[in-house]
């Protein structure tokens, strides 16, 4: 098993939230909070990216009997995500923080600097400076995405759709990527295969998605990625209702909904325990950034199979060594971004059909 899927899942947790910073969830009051995550858009339990960034805190901080917390802010602006990870440092006790998501950047560039004895782990961004108590992780999400796409039509799926919240780097990546994988993978197999492909605007709960999904799989659509956060669970309902798939994104989704066949995930867990413990270990690679792929194994498909029928575990792993030794060049010519009609690309397999973006 590689060595992101190795360490034990603490399990789906269930958490209350508020709309804004709020006393103690988490700790039992008899240890001081030392980690504190902040969350971006969306929700601590959005069974995706923030849940998988806060359940690498909670296993470490609970493997070691140290105080720990979350904080959401009550808006999406950067002197919002100041102000909540002041509050944090100040009113939290917080000795390090992890800020989920390239929005954080801004906020990151001035607190690093206004509180040098905090440390502070930013995922998905960097600000443009990285200071000695910063530590920015990034992911490979386009070989994520293509692993995806290329397991999708090695099943035998023709018919694909992406959904992603918005285009921000981290989900337009997991999106060509996508397209790349069906495009290489219809290549081999000598066919055209259709792809819808649509930014939401939105990592929330949604009736909009959810009529958009439905509407796909009644004209055709055989399964939709998506990679928008709160939004996941809108798409699974919608093929729930109409006998579609799903991949879901960032963790393993699995147990979200019987629709969902696998998941493109990336090492959000196991990245911020490792950093936590180089942090708790004097060895803070502060000032550094550190991007995990599939060449540390840092991002990938989940290793159960059975809601496959034809794509096989075997496939998974040749496809995967591919892209770790880079054969004729397949893991560097997957794109990251793409203009958002596509007209910088040309996919010769894919029928690709941009909705409303």
């Amino acid at each position: 098993m590689k060595k992101i899927f190795s360490i034990l899942l603490i399990g789906i947790l269930t958490f209350s939230l508020a709309a804004c910073s709020s006393d103690k969830k988490t700790d039992d009051g008899d240890k001081e909070t030392e980690i504190i995550l902040i969350t971006d858009v969306g929700t601590i339990d959005d069974k995706s990216f923030n849940q998988g960034s806060y359940e690498g805190v909670v296993e470490y901080a609970e493997e070691h009997d140290i105080g720990y917390d979350y904080y959401r802010p009550g808006d999406a602006d950067d002197e919002a995500y100041y102000d909540e990870i002041t509050k944090a440092i100040e009113d939290g006790g917080a000795k390090v923080i992890v800020t989920p998501g390239f929005l954080f950047e801004p906020a990151v560039m001035r607190a690093q600097t206004d509180f040098p004895d905090v440390k502070f782990i930013i995922l998905d961004g960097a600000p443009e400076k990285i200071e000695d108590n910063t530590y920015s992780v990034l992911y490979k999400e386009e070989q994520a995405g293509f692993l995806a796409g290329y397991a999708a039509v090695k099943e035998g799926l023709t018919e694909l759709a992406y959904i992603g919240g918005m285009k921000v780097p981290a989900v337009e990546a997991f999106g060509i990527g996508y397209v790349a994988g069906a495009d290489y993978a219809a290549e081999e197999l000598g066919i055209k295969v259709n792809m819808r492909y649509h930014y939401a605007d939105t990592f929330e709960p949604s009736d909009a998605v959810n009529s958009l999904a439905s509407a796909w799989y009644v004209d055709g659509t055989e399964v939709i990625f998506v990679a928008a956060g709160g939004s996941g669970p809108s798409v699974f309902a919608a093929a729930e209702s109409h006998d579609g798939k799903v991949i879901g994104v960032d963790v393993d989704q699995h147990d979200e909904s019987e629709t969902i066949i696998t998941s493109a995930m990336k090492g959000l867990q196991l990245s911020v325990y490792e950093a936590l413990e180089a942090f708790y270990n004097d060895k803070f690679p502060g000032g550094t950034q550190y991007i995990y792929g599939v060449e540390d194994d840092g991002v990938g498909l989940p290793e159960d199979f059975s809601r496959f029928e034809n794509f096989t575990k075997d496939d998974y792993d040749t496809i995967y060594k591919t892209l770790q030794e880079d054969t004729d060049g397949v893991r560097s010519n997957i794109p990251r971004t793409h203009e958002i009609d596509f007209s910088d690309h040309t996919f010769e397999n894919v029928n690709l059909e941009v909705i409303g973006n």
